[in-house]
């Protein structure tokens, strides 16, 4: 496709893009960056893992980007309590009968919002491997397929550590993004206290319907990016794994770098964000900004690391500043 026609194709959608965004605003003040996460997520039915402290609106982010989207929604609050059948279903035994019904389990709708995912243990997480990953879920002899779109969207706790369990890292890689929110400003914080203080809460209306929401998905797999850049999300990701070959000295630091998952969605995540910004075509800047969502939850740090408070955010930008650009 020529890139003048897709960049026609873009601007069509940007009306519905707006239109989106303008909604999840009115439950949402300020986080734009949370907003494009959610976006390109959504946009590449990527998962997303969502960390911050309580308060700052992490589940009704995720309920407004459901309501737009013409979806079934389920959320899942994930307790020390819950058990893998409560996730994905069980047999039934039928006495009268002498057979086995099948009954599924929540996890059988579009959008899963997984709240506080961390607070279940590891057996209940590891449910949820197959279904994020082939899209699919088998229940003793039985596979049935998920429906399509098919997202987890998981929220957890980064301070309040008792109660939690790790997440595998198996799973934690099915994640394409991981996104941090922040404390908002003071202007910001003035606004949430006046909408939830002082007016009623506003109904968000669904905008976006499968048809769309796969015609979005086809578009963004056609944004262009360069052999040049493809070298570098390559350099990136091998730059988490040997740091030497790249001249840097933090070897010490990384454990394990990311994996094959991170090249394939740092290239579908940097499309995206082109996409929301109405660009035919990815930059290196697109790379650099999308990157860290893509990888910080990949590196797994040493020990040394943690002792000298080194974050997988400073690695990342080490990175960014010794792989050199195209």
């Amino acid at each position: 496709m020529l890139v003048e026609e897709l960049k026609e194709r873009l601007d069509e959608k940007q009306l519905l893009i707006n239109s989106i965004k303008e909604e999840i605003g009115k439950v949402l003040v300020g986080q734009r960056d949370l907003i494009d996460g959610l976006l390109i997520g959504l946009f590449t039915k990527g998962h997303l893992l969502i960390e911050g402290v309580p308060g700052l609106a992490k589940t009704s982010a995720i309920n407004a980007l459901a309501a737009t989207v013409q979806a079934d929604f389920k959320r899942i609050q994930f307790t020390p309590d819950l058990l893998p059948a409560d996730l994905i279903g069980t047999e039934i035994y039928l006495p009268k009968t002498g057979d086995f019904t099948i009954k599924k389990g929540p996890v059988f709708h579009n959008i899963i919002l997984a709240d506080e995912i961390n607070r279940a243990p590891s057996k209940v997480q590891s449910a949820l491997l197959e279904a994020m990953q082939e899209g699919q879920v088998t229940i003793g002899e039985n596979t049935f397929f998920l429906p399509d779109p098919f997202l987890v969207l998981a929220t957890q706790n980064p301070i309040e550590q008792e109660g939690t369990y790790p997440l595998p890292e198996a799973q934690v890689d099915r994640f394409m993004l991981k996104l941090i929110i922040d404390y908002p400003n003071k202007t910001e914080e003035k606004e949430i206290m006046k909408r939830v203080g002082f007016e009623n809460p506003s109904e968000i209306k669904n905008i976006l319907n499968s048809e769309q929401l796969n015609e979005i998905v086809s578009l963004i797999k056609e944004i262009y990016v360069d052999e040049k850049l493809r070298d570098y999300i390559v350099d990136i990701v091998f730059a988490t794994r040997n740091p030497g070959d790249y001249k840097m000295d933090i070897a010490d630091y990384i454990q394990f770098g990311a994996s094959p998952r991170a090249t394939i969605f740092l290239s579908l995540a940097a499309r995206a964000y082109a996409f929301l910004h109405r660009r035919a075509y990815v930059t290196p800047q697109d790379i650099k900004t999308i990157a860290p969502c893509v990888l910080r939850h990949r590196i797994l740090l040493t020990y040394e690391a943690e002792a000298e408070d080194i974050t997988s955010d400073q690695i990342i930008g080490q990175i960014f500043d010794s792989v050199e650009v195209p």
